[in-house]
């Protein structure tokens, strides 16, 4: 049994959100006696179509004296939209504590709702970190079959790899063909597997839309319907200026390793050290880590990635609340010398300037070294960036 760093506050009512597959259900069931609980899953289909015609049956069924005092859980929340209007008011005046779990919130925004406007914590779990599996956790399995709890704990990477692909099928099926959130689903198949091969990437919109034959607002929705439906996220690009900081592109990666191969269809490539498709796996899977840690810890740190006009960049920078900034280059190498320092080198005399800055690179280097001025981190050591 995995251990999950994912420590919500039990004592008020909170919101799950994660991708299908997360152990969103299986964490529940784990941090809460079966007698304490009423449990609505809104996947069973004969629950959430009782939920959907008739909402207020969750006031009737919370009148029974055996509810009384007990925490109602409701799986994917954003099926049944409408009952949060009853969900706020059972908060509200009669001080019941709700943990609701979603792996949407595309259906929410759509709706309108405020996520209960303050009255819920809002928590996101994510796939297994390499802090929760310890000693189970291998590189190379990590990155060629991702961290999806099923797909790392499976037996042989072929099941990994039929479970992957089968993921990717429901996805596209059910997530977004049954909900109608793209009017063609050809278009949305083609890009996806742009944007697999997009992940770690400057994101090109205009490029991207001439590639798939839409317009380029047509993929800036496709980008959303990624990010609202939790399959990645994007980072923007780093600036003093808001204003320039919004106009400057973007990057996107997946959340998971093993579901962008799958969706890219190179799930049989296998994971060569020193080659560049090696090394976009090694930077998805650190970034996607430090966002696993900033989450867990309730941490107040803005994410973004610095990229000059002379290609000079900083895979990731960090802003602390003080307006302190991490700078973090990531290399898969296995030894670091002075041409990995050279970006950092060039860029971070002038953010000195300006900020407090403390310099990294995260590699596979099992020496812990300072190199004028940059401290080399083995990536288990990852969390010494908060230190």
């Amino acid at each position: 049994m995995v251990h999950r760093l994912f420590k919500p506050l039990k004592s008020r009512s909170f919101f799950i959100f994660g991708p299908r597959g997360v152990g969103k259900s299986t964490w529940i069931r784990t941090s809460f006696d079966e007698s304490q609980i009423l449990y609505l899953n809104f996947l069973d289909p004969e629950v959430f179509e009782n939920y959907l015609l008739n909402p207020k049956l969750l006031n009737q069924v919370l009148e029974l004296p055996e509810n009384k005092n007990k925490i109602i859980v409701i799986d994917e929340i954003q099926r049944v939209p409408e009952i949060l209007n009853i969900v706020h008011n059972e908060i509200s005046l009669n001080k019941k504590i709700f943990v609701l779990t979603g792996s949407s919130a595309r259906k929410l925004k759509q709706k309108g709702v405020n996520l209960l406007a303050g009255r819920a914590s809002v928590y996101y779990l994510h796939v297994f970190s390499m802090f929760e599996l310890k000693d189970d956790f291998e590189l190379s399995k990590a990155l060629e079959r991702g961290l999806l709890p099923e797909a790392y704990e499976s037996e042989s990477y072929e099941a990994a790899s039929e479970y992957l692909k089968s993921y990717v099928y429901t996805y596209i099926e059910k997530e977004i063909q049954q909900e109608q959130w793209v009017k063609k689903l050809e278009p949305f198949r083609r890009f996806l597997q742009i944007a697999a091969q997009s992940n770690t990437k400057i994101i090109n919109k205009s490029k991207i839309a001439k590639q798939v034959g839409v317009e380029a607002s047509t993929v800036e929705n496709y980008f959303e319907i990624l990010e609202e439906t939790m399959l990645g996220f994007r980072l923007p690009g780093f600036s003093t200026s808001i204003r320039k900081q919004v106009m400057l592109s973007e990057k996107f990666y997946f959340f998971d390793t093993g579901v962008a191969r799958a969706i890219e269809k190179t799930l049989t490539i296998p994971m060569i050290i020193h080659t560049s498709y090696y090394g976009i796996l090694f930077e998805n899977f650190i970034v996607c880590e430090i966002r696993k840690m900033i989450e867990y810890e309730r941490l107040e740190w803005q994410l973004s990635y610095l990229q000059t006009k002379a290609n000079h960049e900083i895979d990731l920078v960090i802003q602390l609340p003080t307006k302190k900034l991490i700078l973090i280059e990531i290399k898969s190498t296995e030894r670091i010398d002075d041409e990995h320092i050279y970006s950092m080198l060039k860029l971070g005399p002038d953010l000195d300037l300006q900020f407090k800055t403390e310099k990294f690179i995260i590699s596979q280097d099992k020496t812990e070294k300072i190199v004028e001025g940059v401290r080399c981190l083995h990536y288990k050591n990852l969390f010494k960036i908060k230190e």
